[in-house]
């Protein structure tokens, strides 16, 4: 079975694609999803936080309050290092058993949406990597218009990923999303014909 990474910049497009090969019946996990879930209240992984960054990460209702996290590790780079060496293992674990499953079923091949594959130095544990990219300035764009931020808070969130042509020049398909959506959609085609030839070729 091949194992597939998905990845890109924050609004480029990512989730969109894996909706796109999820409607296509490609099996697809969210990273960002898994990582909510190893942060529940109960998890080793929100004890750790609280160990680190203090009871203030938390709401009343003892769920991790983000908003107050990433208040903290978003321009401080310590801060989000600890926090990633909490998370990503937990989360990377949490793959490598899906990704399991999917063998077990005798799927071809899978696909699992993880935004810092290239940050973490995980690239090189799939068979395949899909970047979503668009435009850096488009990227900037979407972002502060998704998720209501100033352009300073936009440029301190791309600051803290990799800039995405240069994951573009590492990846082994290219998914553009400048374009409308049918343009994204028949890239998504094609990269689904691809990883099919891919599979049939064991690799």
């Amino acid at each position: 079975m091949l194992k597939v990474a998905l990845t890109g910049g924050i609004a480029t497009g990512k989730s969109y694609v894996r909706q796109r090969l999820a409607a296509r019946s490609v099996p697809t996990v969210d990273a960002d999803t898994l990582a909510r879930r190893v942060v529940e209240p109960g998890t080793a992984g929100l004890s750790a936080i609280t160990v680190r960054f203090g009871r203030g990460v938390l709401g009343s209702n003892g769920q991790l309050d983000r908003k107050a996290l990433s208040a903290i590790v978003f321009g401080n780079a310590a801060a989000r290092a600890d926090l990633e060496a909490i998370v990503h293992p937990a989360v990377y674990t949490a793959i490598d058993a899906w990704f399991a499953g999917q063998a077990q079923a005798g799927t071809p091949f899978a696909v699992a949406d993880i935004p810092l594959v290239y940050e973490t130095g995980r690239a090189g544990d799939f068979d395949a990597v899909i970047v979503a990219a668009c435009h850096p300035e488009r990227q900037r764009e979407r972002l502060i218009a998704r998720d209501g931020l100033t352009a300073p808070e936009a440029a301190e969130r791309l600051a803290a990923q990799w800039p995405i042509e240069r994951k573009v020049d590492l990846a082994d398909f290219v998914v553009r999303t400048d374009g409308t959506f049918a343009d994204t959609d028949a890239q998504v085609d094609a990269a689904l014909n691809w990883l099919r030839a891919r599979a049939a070729h064991g690799r």
